[in-house]
Order: C-alpha cells, then structure tokens, then sequence
C-alpha cells in the first residue's frame, strides 16, 4: 500500500486521540467512584432494613403496651366496682367474702399485669432509642450515597467533555487521511489495539521492541509512500526524522 508521508504521518495523531479515546472510555468504565456508589447503595440499604427491622419490633411492642393497658384497665374497674360495693354494706356475709376474695385475686393480677406492663414498656423505649440511632444512621448512608454519587457524576461529566473534545479531533484528522489508508488502520487498530506508531531510533512505538536489522534495511529501503509494518505488533510505522534511518 502506498500513501503519502504527510498522511502517514497524520497517523500518528491519530493513534494519540484513539489511544485516549480508548483510556477515556476504560477509565469511564472503571470509576472508582462507580464502587463507591455501589458500597453507599449496600450500606444504605442494610440502614434502611435495620431500621425497618426496629420499627416494626416498636410497632408490635406499641400493640402490646395498649393490650396491656387494656387489661390493666380492666381489672381495675372490676377492682373499683367490688371496692365499692363493699362500701355500700349491701351484700350479704356469703357475698362479702366472695367480694373480698375476689378483690385478693384482682389486686395479685393487676400488679402482675402491671409488671408486665412496665416490662414491655421499658423494651418498647429501648427499641424507641434503636429506631432514633437507625433513623440517624440512615440519614447519614443517604448523605454518603448523595456525595458518592456527585463525585461519580462530576467524573463521569468530565470524561464525557474529554471524550467529545477528543472525538471531534478525530474527525478533523480521519477528513485529511486517504480512505483506504484509514481502513487499513482501523484494521490494525481494531485487532491489535494499536494502529500505527512512529518508528523512532529503530524501535516500534507500540510493542516497543527494536527493528531487526534485514526489517530496518528494507524500511530504510522502502519509497517515503510505502506504508511499512512492524512484523511484531502489525502497527503501521511512519517514518519520521527519529526513526534512525
């Protein structure tokens, strides 16, 4: 393939806006601040489902003080009810030592009751002061999760703006390279990863290992629009004033 050297050289720019293309997008896929949202995201939700673990045992341990307290009422009222009735004289000697031992029985259930109550209710504020410190924590894993996820826009933003940058470069340089010059490259590039590269004091550019001695005669040999390859890497080698020829 023959192409002039000015074109050939116009390679070698761009192989450097591909090469960055290809770190761009490499670098936009491996964001550090891509596992950082990710870790955020994990630890917020182990938060939020603590949190919702919490808040369900204070819903449950809220029904149970108000059944408590329902019971508790109740006795009591069946307390004041036979109370007063004692007060009043108007049973019987029969009656009155069933009321009596029935008040006996009442007084032991409401102060078992009672205890119970406040059992509960002592569990239910330490669940109360779960639910404040996992509210709090999930507040924070959210804040984490909000400055994790700028830091990854803000990144991604600015590769973004390189990547166009870079992209409008290579298409003002593809328009000053002969067609099937620019086939052949993104032939080599596409396969090899590297397109050209400038053989510079007889060593490739790309794969960095020096020309042979019969390779680097022929190149020396070759007319300034013969398109020569590294038998290595298969990168096209422009010849420049550093090739050492």
């Amino acid at each position: 393939m023959k192409a002039e050297s000015v074109a050939q050289r116009t390679l070698l720019d761009l192989a450097e806006v591909d090469g960055e293309l290809a770190r761009v997008a490499h670098r936009r896929a491996n964001l550090p601040e891509h596992d950082e949202v990710q870790q955020a995201e994990r630890a917020l939700q182990e938060h939020r489902d603590t949190l919702v673990s919490a808040q369900t045992s204070g819903s449950d341990l809220a029904a149970e003080v108000a059944k408590q307290e329902r019971e508790v009422e109740s006795v009591r009222a069946r307390e004041k009810r036979d109370a007063e009735m004692l007060e009043a004289g108007s049973v019987s000697a029969k009656q009155l030592s069933e009321i009596e031992h029935e008040l006996t029985t009442l007084r032991r259930r409401k102060q078992a009751l009672e205890d119970d109550l406040l059992e509960v209710m002592e569990r239910k504020e330490a669940v109360d002061l779960d639910i404040q410190r996992d509210a709090a924590a999930v507040d924070g894993a959210e804040q984490t999760l909000s400055d994790a996820q700028r830091r990854r826009d803000e990144a991604l933003a600015d590769l973004d703006a390189t990547r166009s940058r870079r992209e409008a470069d290579r298409t003002e340089l593809t328009q000053r390279v002969p067609e099937e010059l620019l086939t052949e490259y993104d032939r080599i590039r596409t396969r090899r990863g590297t397109g050209a590269a400038m053989l510079r004091a007889r060593r490739c550019g790309s794969c960095q290992l020096e020309v042979d001695r019969s390779t680097l005669a022929a190149i020396k040999s070759a007319a300034d629009d013969d398109v020569v390859y590294c038998e290595n890497c298969e990168a096209i080698l422009v010849r420049t004033a550093e090739s050492g020829l």
